[in-house]
């Protein structure tokens, strides 16, 4: 839903992005450990899952048995790089341990005698999940690492995370395995083996999960959500059921295939913004929606989306606005945070559904408290105009637009950037706006590009010359930092951007 009259001096559009479209790989493999036992199979695992992403189209970056200190720079790297990529995803391979109720990769030069030792000298998940996080459109991290715990009596699983250092209660599973996550919006973290189960290293030259990866990863026309299924049905299978895969988290919602495929979606691209259309073309085969169906039957919340998304298409035959809310009702009663969202807006409009205000403020409420962007930046909206029964709330609006544009939401940035360069948010100013403003940059806001590319007057020269600073500190621009937005500053944009200037 687009909401468009906030104020009037505020810029208001879905924002598309550039035809620029990456795909970012970081591949690391973890075998020959100088003080614990050696992996056999993790180097193989790493070099052939990348050859498969590379053979995908993903530009690969490499950390073969690389320290931490090696490991942590090549990480900085590749997350910047991610910025300007649609999709960024790190493969791992290699020891992985939980201590205190975190999620620990091992480098090859670990020392371990205590849990302490392991939150030093490991990489923790939440790391490589910061190292993603910054990706358009789709965040991966997939762990083959949950095999038997190499330090033995040196740690102790048992003991509890603490809440306060963690974020989030996490159980522990004992001396083997990995810990549950739970990943933000947007996201998705692959274990090779769930919770508590070991991942096997495997008898040939790759381990099973990663042979099953290198076998889905590369096949067209199949989307991510049922790729890792997919995977998921193979590991089982080699495995005899002794080790079953299991994914956390929840990607967005449009169709997304690794290896290419959707051939209609690919001859006639749609609006990046408009997932009805998205699904509709990459299903457009008349026996597409089967799998999608069935995955939904098995409680995949996704799929129960994709199924829905299909369904509200007006331009298909398959049209079916009741069967659309139906399994947009099913998905959000799941806890599928973007089905409370696409339900509260058939509520609203009366799609599938008879009007109910009362139950679309429900679901909007009820998605917003799960951190989904557009459900924040709706919310925004609806205190800020005294929409579906709310008072009239300027405070509460704004600070709704500020949730939603520190996840990154490209209206919701460039718009409360306009209200601070305005004055309007009491305690931010210049430094604040630009760092808005380049960060929407970097997402390949396009609306911002054009703003600040050929309209730079509509902002305060102090937030300008800010502007570029920021652009200056990461080495994209070099000129002088005067808010002046000549040649210079405008290739450097661009250059921020992603694009060609």
């Amino acid at each position: 839903m687009l909401r468009k009259t906030l104020l009037a001096l505020i810029l208001l559009i879905l924002v598309p992005f550039p035809a620029l479209a990456e795909k970012v790989a970081l591949v690391i493999g973890m075998g020959a450990y100088q003080h614990v036992v050696q992996l056999k199979n993790t180097i193989n695992d790493a070099r052939n899952v990348g050859a498969t992403l590379e053979k995908a189209g993903f530009k690969v970056t490499y950390a073969i048995d690389a320290s931490q200190t090696e490991l942590l720079d090549t990480m900085q790297t590749f997350s910047f790089d991610a910025e300007t990529a649609d999709i960024a995803l790190i493969y791992y391979a290699g020891h992985g341990v939980e201590a205190s109720g975190e999620n620990y990769l091992i480098p090859v030069d670990a020392q371990v005698k205590s849990n302490k030792d392991v939150q030093r000298v490991g990489v923790s998940l939440a790391q490589m999940l910061k190292a993603v996080e910054a990706a358009r459109k789709m965040r991966v991290v997939i762990l083959d690492a949950c095999r038997n715990n190499p330090f033995g009596d040196l740690i102790d699983t048992t003991v509890k995370a603490d809440p306060a250092k963690a974020g989030t209660d996490s159980r522990s599973t004992g001396p083997s395995g990995l810990a549950p996550v739970n990943p933000d919006q947007g996201t998705m973290v692959a274990f090779a083996a769930k919770e508590g189960q070991v991942a096997l290293d495997g008898v040939g030259g790759d381990s099973p999960y990663a042979t099953a990866l290198m076998d889905v990863l590369g096949q067209p026309d199949l989307e991510i959500s049922l790729m890792f299924r997919k995977v998921r049905d193979e590991v089982l299978k080699a495995t005899q059921n002794l080790q079953e895969p299991y994914t956390y988290g929840s990607l967005s919602g449009e169709p997304f295939f690794l290896a290419g495929g959707a051939d209609a979606a690919a001859a006639a691209p749609v609006d990046p913004n408009n997932r009805v259309a998205q699904w509709s073309a990459a299903f457009a085969k008349p026996d597409a929606e089967a799998a999608l169906r069935t995955a939904a039957d098995q409680g995949d919340t996704r799929s129960m989306m994709g199924v829905a998304y299909l369904h509200q298409d007006a331009s298909d035959k398959r049209f079916d606005p009741v069967l659309a809310f139906t399994y947009f009702k099913r998905a959000a009663e799941a806890g599928s945070a973007e089905g409370q969202f696409e339900l509260a807006k058939s509520y609203e409009k009366g799609v599938g559904v008879a009007p109910d205000p009362a139950q679309a403020l429900h679901w909007y409420e009820e998605s917003a408290k799960q951190g989904f962007p557009d459900a924040l930046n709706d919310m925004g909206f609806l205190y800020f105009q005294g929409e579906l029964g709310l008072p009239k709330d300027a405070a509460k609006g704004i600070d709704y637009f500020r949730q939603a544009a520190d996840l990154r939401h490209p209206e919701a940035m460039f718009n409360y950037a306009r209200m601070i360069d305005l004055g309007q948010i009491k305690g931010q100013g210049p430094k604040d706006a630009a760092r808005y403003i380049y960060s929407s940059i970097r997402i390949g806001a396009q609306v911002v590009i054009d703003q600040v590319t050929t309209n730079s007057e509509s902002f305060t020269k102090k937030t300008r010359i800010e502007l570029q600073k920021l652009l200056k500190d990461h080495q994209f621009f070099d000129g002088k930092t005067d808010g002046k937005f000549g040649p210079g500053t405008v290739a450097a944009i661009n250059l921020a951007a992603g694009l060609k200037s």
